[in-house]
Protein backbone atom coordinates (compact mmCIF):
# COMPACT_ATOMS: atom_id res chain seq x y z
CA UNK A 1 0.00 0.00 0.00
CA UNK A 2 2.88 2.39 0.76
CA UNK A 3 4.30 1.72 -2.70
CA UNK A 4 0.93 2.65 -4.17
CA UNK A 5 0.83 5.79 -2.05
CA UNK A 6 4.31 6.90 -3.15
CA UNK A 7 3.43 6.32 -6.79
CA UNK A 8 0.18 8.25 -6.39
CA UNK A 9 2.11 11.25 -5.07
CA UNK A 10 4.40 11.23 -8.10
CA UNK A 11 1.38 10.99 -10.39
CA UNK A 12 -0.13 14.11 -8.83
CA UNK A 13 3.15 15.99 -9.18
CA UNK A 14 4.10 14.87 -12.67
CA UNK A 15 0.70 14.08 -14.17
CA UNK A 16 0.00 17.55 -15.60
CA UNK A 17 3.51 17.65 -17.13
CA UNK A 18 3.30 14.28 -18.86
CA UNK A 19 -0.42 14.30 -19.58
CA UNK A 20 -1.28 11.38 -17.33
CA UNK A 21 -4.79 12.68 -16.79
CA UNK A 22 -5.70 11.83 -20.35
CA UNK A 23 -7.99 8.82 -20.46
CA UNK A 24 -8.39 8.56 -16.70
CA UNK A 25 -12.09 8.21 -15.98
CA UNK A 26 -13.41 7.32 -12.55
CA UNK A 27 -16.49 5.09 -12.50
CA UNK A 28 -19.22 6.97 -10.61
CA UNK A 29 -19.92 3.96 -8.34
CA UNK A 30 -16.44 4.38 -6.84
CA UNK A 31 -17.83 7.30 -4.85
CA UNK A 32 -21.21 5.76 -3.97
CA UNK A 33 -22.59 3.82 -1.03
CA UNK A 34 -24.46 0.53 -1.45
CA UNK A 35 -27.92 2.05 -1.84
CA UNK A 36 -26.65 4.52 -4.41
CA UNK A 37 -24.96 1.82 -6.48
CA UNK A 38 -28.14 -0.26 -6.57
CA UNK A 39 -30.26 2.75 -7.59
CA UNK A 40 -27.64 3.91 -10.10
CA UNK A 41 -28.25 0.78 -12.17
CA UNK A 42 -32.02 1.20 -12.03
CA UNK A 43 -32.87 -1.38 -9.38
CA UNK A 44 -35.19 -0.80 -6.41
CA UNK A 45 -33.42 -0.68 -3.06
CA UNK A 46 -34.51 -1.00 0.56
CA UNK A 47 -32.30 -0.68 3.64
CA UNK A 48 -32.96 -2.22 7.05
CA UNK A 49 -31.17 -1.99 10.37
CA UNK A 50 -30.92 -5.41 11.97
CA UNK A 51 -30.44 -5.34 15.76
CA UNK A 52 -28.73 -8.41 17.24
CA UNK A 53 -29.38 -9.83 20.71
CA UNK A 54 -26.09 -8.35 21.90
CA UNK A 55 -26.95 -4.88 20.57
CA UNK A 56 -25.06 -4.59 17.27
CA UNK A 57 -26.85 -2.76 14.45
CA UNK A 58 -26.24 -4.29 11.02
CA UNK A 59 -26.92 -2.55 7.72
CA UNK A 60 -28.89 -4.95 5.52
CA UNK A 61 -29.88 -4.22 1.91
CA UNK A 62 -32.66 -5.55 -0.26
CA UNK A 63 -33.30 -5.63 -4.01
CA UNK A 64 -36.95 -6.78 -4.03
CA UNK A 65 -37.15 -7.29 -7.80
CA UNK A 66 -35.26 -6.77 -11.03
CA UNK A 67 -35.25 -3.83 -13.41
CA UNK A 68 -37.64 -5.46 -15.84
CA UNK A 69 -39.62 -7.35 -13.26
CA UNK A 70 -42.81 -5.58 -12.20
CA UNK A 71 -43.56 -5.61 -8.49
CA UNK A 72 -45.96 -8.50 -7.94
CA UNK A 73 -48.21 -9.22 -5.00
CA UNK A 74 -47.13 -12.88 -5.01
CA UNK A 75 -44.02 -13.40 -2.88
CA UNK A 76 -40.77 -14.09 -4.69
CA UNK A 77 -38.27 -16.73 -3.56
CA UNK A 78 -35.72 -15.17 -1.21
CA UNK A 79 -31.92 -15.28 -1.54
CA UNK A 80 -29.53 -14.01 1.13
CA UNK A 81 -25.93 -13.10 0.20
CA UNK A 82 -23.17 -12.95 2.84
CA UNK A 83 -19.75 -11.46 2.08
CA UNK A 84 -16.28 -12.58 3.16
CA UNK A 85 -13.49 -11.38 5.44
CA UNK A 86 -12.93 -7.56 5.73
CA UNK A 87 -15.47 -7.16 2.93
CA UNK A 88 -19.07 -5.93 2.62
CA UNK A 89 -22.31 -6.36 0.70
CA UNK A 90 -20.85 -4.19 -2.07
CA UNK A 91 -18.99 -7.32 -3.28
CA UNK A 92 -22.22 -8.56 -4.85
CA UNK A 93 -22.95 -5.37 -6.83
CA UNK A 94 -19.56 -3.84 -7.74
CA UNK A 95 -19.41 -5.38 -11.21
CA UNK A 96 -21.67 -4.49 -14.12
CA UNK A 97 -25.26 -5.76 -13.74
CA UNK A 98 -24.70 -8.66 -16.14
CA UNK A 99 -21.76 -9.81 -13.98
CA UNK A 100 -22.98 -9.05 -10.44
CA UNK A 101 -24.73 -11.91 -8.66
CA UNK A 102 -27.21 -9.72 -6.75
CA UNK A 103 -28.42 -8.01 -9.93
CA UNK A 104 -28.60 -11.27 -11.89
CA UNK A 105 -30.68 -12.93 -9.17
CA UNK A 106 -33.06 -9.96 -9.02
CA UNK A 107 -33.49 -10.06 -12.80
CA UNK A 108 -34.22 -13.80 -12.57
CA UNK A 109 -37.17 -13.21 -10.26
CA UNK A 110 -35.61 -13.46 -6.80
CA UNK A 111 -36.01 -11.24 -3.75
CA UNK A 112 -32.36 -10.49 -2.95
CA UNK A 113 -31.02 -9.56 0.49
CA UNK A 114 -27.41 -8.67 1.31
CA UNK A 115 -25.94 -8.67 4.81
CA UNK A 116 -23.02 -6.88 6.43
CA UNK A 117 -21.04 -8.41 9.28
CA UNK A 118 -20.62 -6.41 12.48
CA UNK A 119 -17.80 -3.89 12.42
CA UNK A 120 -17.58 -3.31 8.68
CA UNK A 121 -18.20 0.03 6.96
CA UNK A 122 -21.99 -0.41 6.89
CA UNK A 123 -22.47 -2.12 10.28
CA UNK A 124 -20.56 0.01 12.75
CA UNK A 125 -23.29 0.91 15.25
CA UNK A 126 -24.45 -0.44 18.60
CA UNK A 127 -27.34 0.25 20.95
CA UNK A 128 -24.99 1.06 23.84
CA UNK A 129 -21.31 0.60 22.92
CA UNK A 130 -19.23 3.12 21.01
CA UNK A 131 -17.00 1.94 18.14
CA UNK A 132 -14.30 3.98 19.86
CA UNK A 133 -14.31 1.49 22.74
CA UNK A 134 -12.42 -1.80 22.84
CA UNK A 135 -15.57 -3.48 24.19
CA UNK A 136 -17.34 -2.87 20.88
CA UNK A 137 -14.61 -4.76 18.98
CA UNK A 138 -14.54 -7.80 21.28
CA UNK A 139 -16.01 -10.16 18.69
CA UNK A 140 -15.01 -12.66 16.01
CA UNK A 141 -16.57 -15.41 13.90
CA UNK A 142 -18.35 -16.84 16.92
CA UNK A 143 -20.55 -13.79 17.45
CA UNK A 144 -21.25 -13.36 13.73
CA UNK A 145 -22.57 -16.92 13.64
CA UNK A 146 -24.35 -16.82 16.99
CA UNK A 147 -25.96 -13.38 16.70
CA UNK A 148 -25.59 -11.76 13.26
CA UNK A 149 -26.94 -14.54 11.03
CA UNK A 150 -29.97 -15.46 13.18
CA UNK A 151 -30.97 -11.80 13.60
CA UNK A 152 -30.64 -11.06 9.90
CA UNK A 153 -32.40 -14.20 8.70
CA UNK A 154 -35.21 -13.70 11.22
CA UNK A 155 -35.76 -10.15 9.95
CA UNK A 156 -35.87 -11.38 6.35
CA UNK A 157 -38.43 -14.03 7.24
CA UNK A 158 -40.50 -11.43 9.10
CA UNK A 159 -40.44 -8.93 6.22
CA UNK A 160 -41.02 -11.40 3.37
CA UNK A 161 -43.38 -13.85 5.02
CA UNK A 162 -41.26 -16.68 3.62
CA UNK A 163 -40.49 -19.66 5.83
CA UNK A 164 -37.24 -20.54 4.06
CA UNK A 165 -34.58 -18.88 1.94
CA UNK A 166 -31.51 -19.66 -0.16
CA UNK A 167 -28.15 -18.76 1.39
CA UNK A 168 -25.09 -17.76 -0.66
CA UNK A 169 -21.84 -17.20 1.21
CA UNK A 170 -18.34 -16.31 0.08
CA UNK A 171 -15.24 -17.12 2.15
CA UNK A 172 -15.96 -16.02 5.75
CA UNK A 173 -19.61 -15.88 4.71
CA UNK A 174 -19.40 -19.66 4.41
CA UNK A 175 -17.45 -20.03 7.66
CA UNK A 176 -20.07 -18.37 9.83
CA UNK A 177 -22.78 -20.35 8.01
CA UNK A 178 -21.05 -23.67 8.75
CA UNK A 179 -20.89 -22.64 12.42
CA UNK A 180 -24.48 -21.38 12.60
CA UNK A 181 -26.11 -24.21 10.65
CA UNK A 182 -24.25 -26.92 12.60
CA UNK A 183 -24.98 -25.45 16.05
CA UNK A 184 -28.43 -23.91 15.54
CA UNK A 185 -30.82 -26.55 14.11
CA UNK A 186 -33.79 -24.18 14.09
CA UNK A 187 -31.88 -21.71 11.95
CA UNK A 188 -30.68 -24.50 9.67
CA UNK A 189 -34.32 -25.43 8.95
CA UNK A 190 -34.77 -21.98 7.42
CA UNK A 191 -32.24 -22.72 4.64
CA UNK A 192 -33.36 -24.37 1.40
CA UNK A 193 -29.85 -24.66 -0.04
CA UNK A 194 -26.51 -23.37 1.21
CA UNK A 195 -24.32 -22.21 -1.70
CA UNK A 196 -20.69 -22.05 -0.55
CA UNK A 197 -18.32 -20.07 -2.78
CA UNK A 198 -14.65 -20.53 -1.84
CA UNK A 199 -15.60 -22.26 1.44
CA UNK A 200 -13.34 -21.76 4.44
CA UNK A 201 -13.55 -24.00 7.49
CA UNK A 202 -9.96 -24.92 8.26
CA UNK A 203 -7.03 -22.84 6.97
CA UNK A 204 -4.27 -25.34 7.62
CA UNK A 205 -2.85 -25.01 4.11
CA UNK A 206 -3.61 -21.35 3.39
CA UNK A 207 -0.91 -19.36 1.60
CA UNK A 208 -2.58 -16.00 2.19
CA UNK A 209 -0.73 -13.16 3.98
CA UNK A 210 -3.02 -13.91 6.93
CA UNK A 211 -0.52 -16.67 7.67
CA UNK A 212 2.03 -14.01 8.61
CA UNK A 213 -0.02 -13.21 11.71
CA UNK A 214 0.75 -16.67 13.08
CA UNK A 215 4.42 -15.80 13.47
CA UNK A 216 3.50 -13.05 15.95
CA UNK A 217 2.35 -13.40 19.53
CA UNK A 218 -1.07 -12.14 20.54
CA UNK A 219 0.61 -9.39 22.53
CA UNK A 220 2.66 -8.32 19.48
CA UNK A 221 -0.39 -8.26 17.21
CA UNK A 222 -2.25 -6.05 19.66
CA UNK A 223 0.81 -3.80 19.96
CA UNK A 224 0.87 -3.41 16.17
CA UNK A 225 -2.85 -3.16 15.45
CA UNK A 226 -4.41 -2.30 18.81
CA UNK A 227 -7.47 -4.12 20.16
CA UNK A 228 -10.16 -2.46 18.09
CA UNK A 229 -10.56 -2.18 14.31
CA UNK A 230 -8.53 -4.02 11.69
CA UNK A 231 -8.17 -2.81 8.08
CA UNK A 232 -10.91 -0.16 7.81
CA UNK A 233 -11.35 1.66 4.51
CA UNK A 234 -9.39 4.91 4.76
CA UNK A 235 -9.52 8.22 2.94
CA UNK A 236 -6.06 7.49 1.56
CA UNK A 237 -7.23 4.20 0.09
CA UNK A 238 -10.21 5.96 -1.43
CA UNK A 239 -7.87 8.55 -2.91
CA UNK A 240 -5.60 5.88 -4.43
CA UNK A 241 -8.58 3.97 -5.83
CA UNK A 242 -10.19 6.97 -7.53
CA UNK A 243 -7.15 9.05 -8.50
CA UNK A 244 -4.64 6.37 -9.40
CA UNK A 245 -6.17 2.94 -10.02
CA UNK A 246 -8.56 4.44 -12.57
CA UNK A 247 -5.59 5.02 -14.91
CA UNK A 248 -4.44 2.29 -17.29
CA UNK A 249 -0.79 2.92 -16.53
CA UNK A 250 -1.38 1.72 -12.95
CA UNK A 251 -3.82 -1.12 -13.64
CA UNK A 252 -1.10 -3.76 -13.37
CA UNK A 253 0.19 -2.43 -10.04
CA UNK A 254 -3.29 -2.04 -8.52
CA UNK A 255 -4.41 -5.50 -9.62
CA UNK A 256 -1.23 -7.06 -8.24
CA UNK A 257 -2.00 -5.45 -4.89
CA UNK A 258 -5.37 -7.23 -4.91
CA UNK A 259 -3.84 -10.54 -6.01
CA UNK A 260 -1.40 -10.68 -3.07
CA UNK A 261 -4.34 -11.56 -0.83
CA UNK A 262 -6.46 -13.66 -3.19
CA UNK A 263 -4.27 -15.43 -5.74
CA UNK A 264 -3.66 -14.47 -9.37
CA UNK A 265 -6.12 -14.58 -12.28
CA UNK A 266 -5.37 -11.49 -14.35
CA UNK A 267 -7.40 -12.28 -17.51
CA UNK A 268 -10.61 -12.74 -15.50
CA UNK A 269 -10.56 -9.30 -13.85
CA UNK A 270 -12.31 -6.32 -15.43
CA UNK A 271 -9.52 -3.74 -15.23
CA UNK A 272 -11.88 -0.89 -16.05
CA UNK A 273 -13.59 -1.52 -12.68
CA UNK A 274 -10.49 -1.47 -10.48
CA UNK A 275 -11.39 1.90 -8.98
CA UNK A 276 -14.77 0.54 -7.87
CA UNK A 277 -13.32 -2.65 -6.38
CA UNK A 278 -10.68 -0.79 -4.40
CA UNK A 279 -12.98 2.07 -3.40
CA UNK A 280 -15.41 -0.40 -1.80
CA UNK A 281 -12.83 -2.43 0.10
CA UNK A 282 -11.42 -3.24 2.55
CA UNK A 283 -14.42 -2.64 4.79
CA UNK A 284 -12.82 -3.65 8.07
CA UNK A 285 -13.35 -6.09 10.91
CA UNK A 286 -12.06 -6.50 14.47
CA UNK A 287 -8.50 -7.31 15.50
CA UNK A 288 -10.02 -10.09 17.57
CA UNK A 289 -11.51 -11.61 14.43
CA UNK A 290 -8.06 -11.64 12.82
CA UNK A 291 -6.67 -13.26 15.98
CA UNK A 292 -9.32 -15.94 15.56
CA UNK A 293 -8.17 -16.58 11.99
CA UNK A 294 -4.52 -16.69 13.12
CA UNK A 295 -5.56 -19.23 15.77
CA UNK A 296 -7.22 -21.33 13.05
CA UNK A 297 -4.06 -21.31 10.93
CA UNK A 298 -1.95 -22.37 13.92
CA UNK A 299 -4.27 -25.12 15.13
CA UNK A 300 -5.57 -26.39 11.78
CA UNK A 301 -8.91 -26.86 13.54
CA UNK A 302 -12.41 -25.45 13.22
CA UNK A 303 -12.75 -24.08 16.73
CA UNK A 304 -14.26 -21.25 18.73
CA UNK A 305 -12.10 -18.29 19.74
CA UNK A 306 -9.62 -18.93 22.53
CA UNK A 307 -9.95 -15.99 24.92
CA UNK A 308 -6.46 -16.71 26.25
CA UNK A 309 -7.35 -17.57 29.83
CA UNK A 310 -9.24 -20.57 31.22
CA UNK A 311 -11.59 -18.42 33.30
CA UNK A 312 -12.51 -16.38 30.22
CA UNK A 313 -13.14 -19.53 28.19
CA UNK A 314 -15.21 -20.91 31.04
CA UNK A 315 -17.32 -17.75 31.09
CA UNK A 316 -17.98 -17.89 27.34
CA UNK A 317 -18.18 -21.64 26.71
CA UNK A 318 -18.62 -23.27 30.16
CA UNK A 319 -15.43 -25.23 29.54
CA UNK A 320 -11.70 -24.52 29.82
CA UNK A 321 -10.91 -25.11 26.14
CA UNK A 322 -12.88 -23.53 23.26
CA UNK A 323 -15.23 -26.08 21.66
CA UNK A 324 -14.64 -27.52 18.21
CA UNK A 325 -17.28 -26.92 15.54
CA UNK A 326 -18.51 -30.13 13.93
CA UNK A 327 -19.48 -29.59 10.31
CA UNK A 328 -20.83 -33.14 10.02
CA UNK A 329 -23.76 -32.09 12.19
CA UNK A 330 -25.01 -29.71 9.49
CA UNK A 331 -27.76 -31.29 7.37
CA UNK A 332 -28.53 -28.36 5.07
CA UNK A 333 -28.30 -29.25 1.34
CA UNK A 334 -24.99 -27.74 0.27
CA UNK A 335 -23.45 -26.79 -3.09
CA UNK A 336 -19.76 -25.89 -3.24
CA UNK A 337 -17.48 -24.13 -5.73
CA UNK A 338 -13.72 -23.93 -5.17
CA UNK A 339 -10.75 -22.41 -7.01
CA UNK A 340 -7.46 -24.03 -7.93
CA UNK A 341 -5.52 -20.75 -7.62
CA UNK A 342 -7.21 -19.69 -4.38
CA UNK A 343 -4.47 -19.04 -1.82
CA UNK A 344 -6.90 -18.37 1.05
CA UNK A 345 -9.41 -21.21 0.62
CA UNK A 346 -6.65 -23.61 -0.40
CA UNK A 347 -7.75 -26.65 -2.46
CA UNK A 348 -6.27 -29.00 0.18
CA UNK A 349 -8.44 -27.48 2.90
CA UNK A 350 -11.49 -27.76 0.63
CA UNK A 351 -10.59 -31.39 -0.10
CA UNK A 352 -10.58 -32.09 3.65
CA UNK A 353 -13.97 -30.37 4.02
CA UNK A 354 -15.93 -32.20 1.31
CA UNK A 355 -16.26 -35.61 3.05
CA UNK A 356 -17.64 -33.84 6.14
CA UNK A 357 -20.62 -32.36 4.29
CA UNK A 358 -23.55 -34.63 5.14
CA UNK A 359 -25.77 -33.38 2.32
CA UNK A 360 -23.47 -32.33 -0.52
CA UNK A 361 -25.66 -31.92 -3.62
CA UNK A 362 -23.16 -30.28 -5.97
CA UNK A 363 -19.43 -29.62 -6.22
CA UNK A 364 -17.34 -27.89 -8.86
CA UNK A 365 -13.64 -27.06 -8.80
CA UNK A 366 -12.53 -24.32 -11.20
CA UNK A 367 -8.77 -24.79 -11.76
CA UNK A 368 -7.85 -21.19 -12.61
CA UNK A 369 -10.08 -19.38 -10.07
CA UNK A 370 -8.60 -17.23 -7.29
CA UNK A 371 -10.39 -16.16 -4.11
CA UNK A 372 -12.23 -13.17 -5.56
CA UNK A 373 -13.18 -14.67 -8.93
CA UNK A 374 -16.33 -16.01 -7.30
CA UNK A 375 -17.83 -12.51 -7.18
CA UNK A 376 -15.56 -10.48 -9.50
CA UNK A 377 -14.67 -12.96 -12.24
CA UNK A 378 -15.82 -11.90 -15.69
CA UNK A 379 -16.90 -15.47 -16.45
CA UNK A 380 -18.54 -16.11 -13.05
CA UNK A 381 -22.03 -16.08 -14.64
CA UNK A 382 -21.02 -18.98 -16.90
CA UNK A 383 -18.83 -20.85 -14.41
CA UNK A 384 -21.01 -20.46 -11.30
CA UNK A 385 -24.18 -18.38 -11.41
CA UNK A 386 -26.07 -20.25 -14.13
CA UNK A 387 -25.73 -23.55 -12.25
CA UNK A 388 -26.50 -21.84 -8.95
CA UNK A 389 -29.75 -20.48 -10.37
CA UNK A 390 -30.55 -23.84 -11.96
CA UNK A 391 -30.20 -25.52 -8.57
CA UNK A 392 -32.58 -22.97 -7.08
CA UNK A 393 -35.11 -23.56 -9.84
CA UNK A 394 -34.94 -27.34 -9.38
CA UNK A 395 -35.48 -26.89 -5.65
CA UNK A 396 -38.48 -24.62 -6.21
CA UNK A 397 -39.99 -27.14 -8.60
CA UNK A 398 -39.86 -29.72 -5.80
CA UNK A 399 -37.79 -32.16 -7.80
CA UNK A 400 -36.64 -35.16 -5.84
CA UNK A 401 -33.02 -35.04 -7.00
CA UNK A 402 -30.36 -32.52 -7.94
CA UNK A 403 -28.11 -32.65 -11.00
CA UNK A 404 -24.43 -33.36 -10.44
Amino acid sequence: MWQLLATACWVLLLGPIYGCKKGSITNPEANMNISQIISYWGYPCEKYDVVTKDGYILGTYRIPHGRRCPRKTAPKPVVYLQHGLIASASDWICNLPNNSLAFLLADNGYDVWMGNSRGNTWSRKHLKLSPKSSEYWAFSLDEMAKYDLPATINLIIEKTGQEQLFYVGHSQGTTIAFIAFSTNPELAKRIKIFFALAPVVTVKYTRSPIKNLTTLSRRTIKALFGDKMFSPHTLMEQFIATKMCNRKIFHHMCSNFMFTVTGVDLPNLNMSRLDVYLAQSPAGTSVQNMLHWAQAVNSGQFQAFDWGQPDQNMMHFHQLIPPLYNVTEMEVPTAIWSGGQDILADPKDVEDLLPKIANLIYYKAIPYYNHMDFYLGQDAPQEIYQDLIKLMEECLQNKTHFFL
